[in-house]
């Protein structure tokens, strides 16, 4: 047989109502795929908390904003979720988004579209969601906090909460082109 039949699920909306479902689902294919390391973004942290206690013992791998990207200076996640990822065992990364850094301020300031933001934007046509689990795979492995010789489970979102699940091939930034997207578990049908 040369071909994989796989259930893929499809929220009718996109968003934080999503959350608990898409973790089921989740947990449920990890253990049959024995996929062991799960990269999830979290503003606040809220999202990686319940990642990191559904996934304990899991190489569960918290990506935030960066600090500064609401306001100077500040990190948008809160220390209870904090404490909370790393009593789990998680981990935290936080850094610049692999697809903006330094391009953001330039399109704002000078209203030019540099190429991260590009590939952002065409990342987006499958959903927000699908660009923020691409980008934080790629910020993971730049952080040797995830293998790049073995797939991953990808959880992010669209606003807050978590609504996309992706199983992707991991690379390092330097080496863009070389990561896969390689299955869809779920994401929002309308975003």
């Amino acid at each position: 047989m040369s071909y994989i039949e796989r259930k893929v699920v499809y929220f009718k909306t996109a968003g934080k109502a999503n959350t608990d479902t898409l973790l089921g689902i989740v947990k449920e294919y990890a253990e049959k795929e024995g996929i062991r390391d799960i990269v999830v973004a979290s503003t606040t942290g809220e999202t990686g908390a319940k990642v990191s206690k559904i996934f304990k013992g899991y190489n569960v791998v918290v990506v935030t904003h960066h600090v500064g990207f609401q306001k100077p200076g500040e990190s948008e996640l809160k220390e209870e979720f904090r404490n909370e990822i790393l009593n789990n065992g998680g981990k935290i990364f936080t850094g610049t988004h692999a697809l903006s850094s330094v391009e953001r301020a330039i399109r704002k300031d000078f209203g030019t579209l540099q190429p991260l933001e590009l590939i952002a934007n065409v990342l987006r046509l499958m959903g927000e969601g699908t660009k923020v689990c691409v980008e934080t795979v790629l910020m993971a492995a730049d952080a040797g906090l995830i293998p790049a010789d073995r797939d991953v489970i990808a959880i992010a979102g669209t606003g807050r909460g978590a609504d996309t699940a992706l199983r992707i091939q991991p690379a390092n930034s330097a080496r863009f082109f070389d990561l896969k997207i390689k299955e869809v578990i779920a994401k929002p049908s309308s975003f």
